[in-house]
């Protein structure tokens, strides 16, 4: 009785684990740094908090290597996908300011402001903003599940983490701690493929 249960509690472990293993075979060699991901045409950063005095310290790490594959030529615009609702404190408003702040010209920033969830950015930003390749940034703890999104939605992706648990260990932690989950709903969207929570695909400019 005693292997019974040993056995049963291994494939039950191992059914719970298998999205968040997809997610790394899904995005296995799709992952680098700024030296040596390929070139894509657009840097997609991904959204995260907000503050009153600007991006939260994930968020500006984030958007500082958008900056280094803006320089390095890895990239040729940035495309900021978030919540820009005002109890979110205006995400891609906030992004947008920190790059143009940074030297990255305003006129190759482009803003998403309803990318609510990562299944949310990447299927508009393939509909909506026309992206078919681009460079994902995010952390890495979070980058797997991105960059197979990205690519569960057509879009010819790789990707770019920042290593953020040197920095922000006690976020960075709990952000690993939290895919585990995140990766079945992310394995969810990729074979259901819901509308995202702004569906309709005419809304660029509202």
């Amino acid at each position: 009785m005693g292997i019974w249960i040993v056995a049963a509690g291994a494939g039950v472990l191992a059914l719970g684990l298998s999205p968040f293993a997809w997610t790394y075979l899904a995005s296995t060699g799709r992952r680098g740094s700024v030296e040596t991901v390929p070139h894509r045409p657009v840097a997609v950063v991904l959204g995260a908090a907000a503050w009153a005095d600007g991006p939260s310290p994930l968020l500006a790490r984030r958007l500082d290597l958008a900056v280094r594959l803006m320089e390095t030529g890895k990239v040729d615009r940035v495309l900021v996908s978030g919540d820009n609702r005002e109890v979110s404190r205006r995400e891609t408003d906030t992004m947008t300011d920190y790059l143009v702040t940074r030297g990255v010209p305003a006129d190759r920033v482009t803003a998403d402001p309803f990318g609510y969830r990562t299944w949310d950015t990447c299927v508009r930003i393939k509909g909506l903003y026309g992206v078919d390749a681009a460079t994902m940034v995010t952390q890495s703890f979070h980058l797997p599940r991105t960059v197979s999104l990205a690519r569960a939605a057509g879009i010819d992706a790789v990707g770019v983490g920042d290593p953020s648990l040197g920095a922000r260990r006690r976020s960075t932690l709990i952000g690993y701690a939290r895919e585990v989950g995140a990766a079945a709903k992310a394995l969810k969207d990729a074979v259901l493929r819901p509308e995202p929570a702004r569906g309709e695909l005419t809304d660029k400019d509202s």
